[in-house]
């Protein structure tokens, strides 16, 4: 965190300087007109984390602004949603007196919704008890006058939840609510109005295809389901069991009926598709039924493997997001020689960073 380059005043040329970056980068390949997409300049981001710093009777949240190489206290936090700004002196003003509750405490964690909805995870250096279980039921019930709250206990080998684990998000995408189960710890977008702007984008530039999808790395489900409009049928991929278990709560929330989520990795799923091994998680999936022309991938920062490189180019148009521009310039030097890019775009998930997540359409030449 730098603290000094939080200033709303200066996102506007923050953003350009991205927005150059970006295009400077990719300058080698023949690319359309880069559509950039803003991000608020204050209250954007539904997770944040902070430090519990215990000084005699005072408690506080802090982080380190490696900018200045020291804590620093954070009563409020510009970037965080409004919900937890207003979250985050109700909870410190319940802790600081409570002895069972505030006993090595050493971090706070929250997720937060555009629909309202909060979690709120306390980690601790200690195990949690049954005396800890009464106080933090009696601090849900405390601050559910004012906010619609969950509360988990963390501490080693421990998870203790009041009363659940996750939030419902509630996306307004193109004038239609999107229902997202998100469990505590497992990956969402942080940025809750550019994810927005990213699933309308996506949208877009697929409304005008046929055939079916197949996406690789789909998380909780969040584009194939805002996708599945666009499709026959989508067959989805994604190898963490809490969001492939969100992503079917999601499914039947959103009455989606075309599309299947199958728990495996895009290395194992590659290697399926080639026929190379069988697998018992496919028992009763026909591959072969499934047309896709169009395919789908938003991959770790380490970018797409060879294997999945060559794989995917067997595929009329790509659609790839990615959240490191440096790995996405490896991977379009081997993608470019089949396939040009079509749409070019800058979603500012993280203002006030270095951080450009971006996302490109390839289709065959």
């Amino acid at each position: 965190m730098n603290v000094e380059a939080m200033d709303p005043q200066q996102y506007d040329a923050q953003l350009d300087v991205k927005r150059q970056k970006l295009a400077q980068l990719f300058a080698d390949f023949e690319t359309p007109e880069l559509e950039v997409f803003a991000s608020q300049k204050a209250h954007y981001r539904m997770r944040a984390e902070f430090r519990v710093w215990h000084e005699g009777e005072d408690l506080y949240y802090y982080m380190f602004d490696k900018a200045q190489n020291q804590k620093v206290r954070c009563d409020q936090f510009l970037p965080a949603s409004q919900l937890i700004n207003d979250m985050m002196p109700e909870l410190m003003a319940a802790l600081r007196p409570n002895q069972v509750l505030r006993h090595k405490l050493f971090q706070v964690d929250f997720l937060s919704t555009l629909s309202g909805e909060i979690l709120v995870s306390l980690l601790y250096h200690k195990q949690l008890d049954a005396q800890w279980q009464e106080e933090a039921q009696a601090l849900k019930q405390a601050l559910s006058a004012k906010f619609k709250v969950d509360i988990i206990g963390r501490a080693r080998k421990q998870k203790l939840v009041m009363d659940r684990d996750f939030v419902i998000e509630s996306l307004p995408v193109n004038g239609k609510e999107l229902i997202y189960k998100q469990i505590e710890n497992s990956f969402t977008q942080p940025n809750g109005e550019v994810a927005i702007k990213m699933l309308e984008w996506a949208i877009d530039i697929t409304q005008d295809t046929s055939g079916d999808l197949l996406e690789l790395y789909c998380g909780n489900g969040n584009f194939s389901i805002a996708l599945a409009q666009n499709f026959n049928r989508v067959l989805a991929t994604e190898l963490a069991k809490p969001s492939v278990d969100s992503a079917q709560y999601n499914i039947e929330a959103n009455q989606i009926d075309n599309l299947q989520i199958i728990r495996m990795s895009a290395e194992d799923f590659t290697d399926a598709l080639a026929k190379k091994r069988s697998f018992r998680r496919l028992e009763g999936v026909d591959l072969d039924s499934y047309d896709c022309n169009t395919i789908f991938v938003d991959p770790p920062r380490a970018g797409l493997d060879d294997n999945t490189l060559s794989m995917v180019q067997g595929y009329e148009r790509i659609l790839y997001i990615s959240c490191n521009p440096n790995t996405l310039l490896d991977n379009l030097k081997v993608l470019d020689k089949t396939h040009k890019i079509t749409r070019f775009a800058l979603f500012d998930q993280f203002p006030y960073t270095d951080h450009m997540e971006s996302g490109v359409l390839l289709e065959r030449r």
